[in-house]
């Protein structure tokens, strides 16, 4: 029972992140005006808010990780029992879907879409291993009670300094392929996308052990 508390945390947890995430692309391509700078800022600022505020509310209940790379890295580390990671993920993916079409729902669109906005080339690849390898050593260097201010400041930056705007995680890869809104991702790059992720949340935990692990930094985090 325990167990599936925690899935259905991941599932929730997930769901809202992308809700956030494809419904504030949603109102802001709605109310911009056409200036993509504008809808990215009000993007950047709905995903900030929305993770500090779900982290801190999911953290006691299953780590928060809304994301199957850092599920990955905390399983390797064995701080998540490795049983738990196809759960873990599955719950991820899921919650990934459900949010993508609760905001198409919210904003009265089709709510089964497919997203046709072409994101593709090595630039976009590598800015996705630079985010997902720079998420994960924020993760696993930030204090303890940290997380929550550390991963929200990370994602937001890194919105604006990589070139693929910072996904950083494959559930939120799946959600918003399904989703031709502004935060949607074209499914034939929707693999690329994750491998330099993976690869990335890797590398990430690779800085970590080779800079050295600090005193106290928190694991229950997304």
């Amino acid at each position: 029972m325990n167990n599936l508390r925690k899935y259905f945390s991941e599932l929730v947890g997930t769901a809202a992140l992308l809700c956030a995430v494809i419904g504030s692309g949603i109102m802001a391509e709605n109310l911009s005006g056409g200036n993509n700078g504008v809808a990215l800022i009000a993007n950047t600022l709905a995903t900030v808010f929305a993770l500090y505020v779900l982290i801190e509310a999911f953290a006691p209940l299953s780590g928060a990780h809304f994301n199957p790379a850092v599920s990955m890295v905390m399983a390797y580390r064995r701080e998540l029992p490795r049983e738990l990671l196809i759960g873990y993920i599955a719950a991820q993916l899921l919650g990934a879907a459900v949010g993508a079409w609760l905001a198409h729902a919210m904003f009265d669109l089709e709510i089964l879409q497919w997203s046709t906005k072409v994101r593709s080339g090595y630039s976009q690849y590598l800015a996705e291993a630079v985010a997902t390898a720079g998420l994960i050593f924020v993760i696993l260097r930030s204090g303890v009670g940290k997380a929550s201010t550390m991963v929200a400041s990370y994602i937001g930056a890194a919105y604006w300094f990589t070139a693929s705007t910072s996904f950083a995680n494959p559930a939120a890869v799946f959600g918003r392929m399904m989703s031709n809104t502004f935060a949607g991702i074209y499914p034939g790059n929707a693999l690329h996308f994750v491998a330099a992720e993976v690869i990335g949340a890797f590398l990430g935990l690779a800085l970590f052990h080779l800079l050295g692990s600090g005193s106290n930094h928190d694991n229950s985090k997304a």
